[in-house]
């Protein structure tokens, strides 16, 4: 199951998925022939009123369906980060409010939350969330710690990006709604990687994205929004429907499935890329969720063997992704990629992440695992890094 289904370039070892993820060959075809009748009928493709509301919609029950919502309650977006501004910049905070982030939080929705705390006047706890680490309990406590009687809203991570930790969302909604706080989960990794159950989650706001793990062209996302907040959320761009309602349809879905003209077929795609995933392996999506996992978990051994490191999670809350310790390095020049990142493809053509956190020099590598990997992947990275930290 190499490279034949994508059109990734077959001299690379490509163990980055987790950061744009890559499209099949299928679902880029499917793209053409979508982008192929929107410009042979601009018009009838594009107007919501036409064409564009009932395709959308078709996509999107397939999109409820997998992660376990109502379809009316499941917005467009372009990505996650797109979805967590549009609910921080919605959420009705006032002076002295408080808003909790995780130190393991992805940086431009940690950004986004510093951003919409200063127009408010609110301020940013951050949870130190211990890693390495014994279990999901610690999770829990580090951001129950950080909570206050002031906190409105916590911001957390399904899978955490520099660290790849499956956090226990529906332990922290449940906590966190006992002390009435809102939570927005950023799942910007958990479609195609896990199971998801939105709505069983309890979380007030869950945001992902489909060009990840699903395999969708860039850029498509999702923003999901419990009902009874859906009139206050807004999308980052206001467009028509503010002031033209659609019949039938609420202005939640309309706003955010026309923000101005924008090319719809990322999304469009998602049926036929669910169903090529499903095809893969006996077992459909869930067979090949559970083999990118273990591929992952088998992957992060190999690795750490010839490291000789420990793992810094259980591999319970790993997904498709591992991160792994390295020796702490120079600090990457600043707005480049890590030397040690740069050697691994420019010497051994390896795509693989180096991430320096929480402090600079203190360095991690993260491995992906998709259908086109196999093992001998992490063994070639394995002894590349040994060759290099060995030289350096």
């Amino acid at each position: 199951m190499r490279h034949e289904h994508w059109t990734l370039h077959p001299e690379v070892t490509f163990l980055n998925h987790g950061s744009f993820g890559a499209t099949p060959r299928v679902v880029l075809e499917e793209q053409r022939r979508l982008r192929d009748a929107l410009e042979r009928e601009p018009l009838r493709f594009l107007a919501p009123e036409r064409d564009l509301e009932p395709k959308l919609d078709a996509a999107r029950e397939r999109l409820a369906g997998l992660i376990g919502a109502r379809s009316e309650d499941v917005a467009i977006v372009r990505n996650a980060t797109d979805g967590c501004n549009a609910v921080l910049h919605s959420f009705p905070f006032s002076e002295g409010d408080e808003i909790v982030i995780t130190d393991h939080g992805y940086r431009a929705c940690n950004n986004a939350a510093a951003h919409a705390a200063e127009r408010a006047g609110a301020r940013v706890r951050v949870a130190q969330i211990p890693f390495p680490l014994v279990g999901p309990d610690e999770v829990v406590g580090a951001i129950a710690a950080a909570c206050t009687d002031r906190t409105r809203l916590i911001l957390v991570d399904h899978v955490t990006s520099p660290t790849a930790l499956v956090l226990p969302i529906a332990d922290i909604v449940r906590d966190a709604h006992a002390r009435g706080i809102r939570v927005l989960v950023d799942a910007a990794h958990a479609p195609g990687m896990l199971p998801m159950d939105v709505a069983a989650s309890g979380a007030d706001y869950t945001t992902g994205n489909l060009h990840k793990w699903l395999c969708c062209p860039k850029v498509a996302g999702f923003l999901h929004v419990r009902e009874e907040h859906q009139g206050t959320v807004r999308p980052t761009t206001i467009s028509h429907a503010a002031t033209a309602a659609r019949p039938g349809r609420s202005r939640f879905l309309a706003e955010f499935d026309w923000t101005g003209t924008f090319d719809p077929t990322p999304f469009l795609c998602l049926p036929r890329a669910l169903d090529f995933l499903s095809s893969l392996r006996p077992g459909g999506l869930e067979a090949h969720m559970a083999a990118n996992h273990a591929l992952a978990v088998d992957g992060a051994r190999v690795v750490r063997a010839a490291l000789g490191v420990e793992g810094p999670a259980p591999d319970s809350m790993l997904g498709s992704m591992a991160t792994l310790p390295l020796p702490d390095g120079p600090p990457a020049p600043e707005g480049r990629t890590d030397l040690l990142q740069q050697r691994l493809f420019e010497h051994h053509r390896i795509e693989v992440p180096i991430a320096h956190w929480p402090v600079p020099g203190k360095r991690w590598v993260r491995i992906s695992a998709q259908a086109f990997n196999e093992n001998e992947d992490y063994e070639r990275l394995a002894a590349a890094l040994v060759e290099e930290l060995g030289a350096g």
